[in-house]
């Protein structure tokens, strides 16, 4: 079995064939396991990011759940997250760890080539992560389009050098044109929000050979009440001064409202001038689902949907194993409830994880 994702929909054939063909090949791929090529061709699937379901793993820099990142991003899943440290108490790097907020504790090994992946020493810094996405890029340059979720556990350090400018700078000297960056979303538009409001997302085959990197505010900085500026916060309204000063271009990221609420949650910001910045929202899957949220509203209008711990919405499932028959289901279920990604522990189901399947 091959680890990279069926995406649904066929190109070749023209006209209604073309439209009858592609939902027989969604149907089959959301149902069964199909051995498929490691990168899928070009142009098999136009649809509209923001139109479809796609499966994340929780961690995914875990060595319990893959070896190596370049495993991870070999499982074809649609999203990936890392977890960033940023305090100065283990030196001037961003670091990936989980519960260690002082060293880098992951799978990560900072490849210079494809040929070095699964050779070199692990627990590196988000650089060396970094660095092991782009080889494994160079390596796949027509690969699917992937998430990076990034939760900044602790916050930014602006102060020490570890701010959103050191992040933009290093997204770009690591990941370069593989970086789908804000600019390119927002275009000719004022803002974020206008663009995908009027013209959508890209389609998944402009954004095969992409890497869109989302951040959210961490535990740890959520629960810190000395903290008063917390990452969505903080990165969006970078984000709003570098397109006033005509430097949006530099800018690596989307920020993402966490936290699932009824109606706008972007009002929970005091000031409105960095609502629009927010196109991508993060929350519990049971949340959004459980009753009171609107989930089509995001939908309507071309937002991102983050829904994590998927295994947790009633009927519960297992967090690790669950049968392949009920993860897809449970896919299924979120994508009827207008969730992007649905993410939990799956790392065992790469069959799973390869899911596309349509929104809403």
């Amino acid at each position: 079995m091959t680890k990279h994702a069926l995406e649904y929909g066929v190109t070749t054939v023209a006209g209604d064939m073309r439209t009858t063909i592609r939902r027989a090949v969604t149907t089959i791929a959301a149902a069964t396991a199909l051995t498929v090529p490691a990168v899928a061709p070009a142009g098999a699937d136009g649809a509209g990011y923001a139109a479809t379901t796609a499966v994340g793993v929780h961690n995914a820099y875990d060595r319990a759940k893959y070896p190596y990142f370049a495993d991870a991003l070999d499982s074809g899943a649609g999203l990936l997250e890392l977890d960033v440290w940023t305090n100065g108490f283990g030196g001037r790097n961003f670091r990936v760890s989980h519960g260690n907020p002082v060293a880098n504790d992951n799978n990560c090994e900072n490849a210079g080539s494809a040929a070095e992946l699964r050779t070199k020493t692990r627990n590196q810094p988000l650089a060396g992560c970094l660095a092991d996405i782009r080889a494994w890029h160079d390596a796949h340059p027509d690969h699917r389009p992937v998430l990076l979720k990034v939760e900044m556990k602790d916050g930014f350090n602006a102060n020490s050098g570890r701010g959103p400018a050191e992040l933009d700078a290093l997204l770009t000297a690591k990941l370069g044109d593989a970086l789908y960056r804000p600019a390119d979303l927002v275009g000719s538009h004022a803002t974020p929000d206008e663009a995908v409001r009027a013209d959508g997302w890209p389609g998944r085959d402009a954004l095969r050979g992409k890497f869109v990197v989302e951040l959210i505010p961490g535990t740890v900085e959520e629960g810190n009440p000395a903290d008063r500026l917390w990452t969505d916060r903080e990165y969006a309204t970078y984000l709003r001064d570098l397109a006033a000063a005509g430097r949006l271009r530099q800018a690596g990221a989307f920020p993402a409202v966490h936290g699932a609420g009824p109606g706008d949650p972007r009002t929970r910001y005091a000031d409105a001038s960095i609502r629009p910045w927010f196109v991508v929202f993060d929350g519990d899957a049971s949340t959004y689902v459980g009753g009171g949220i609107d989930t089509a509203w995001y939908d309507n209008r071309h937002y991102l949907v983050v829904m994590t711990d998927a295994h947790k919405v009633a009927p519960a499932i297992d967090i690790t194993r669950p049968t392949e028959a009920q993860a897809r289901e449970r896919v299924a279920f979120l994508a009827r409830r207008h969730a992007s990604f649905a993410t939990a522990d799956w790392y065992p189901l790469p069959q799973v994880l390869s899911t596309v399947v349509p929104r809403g």
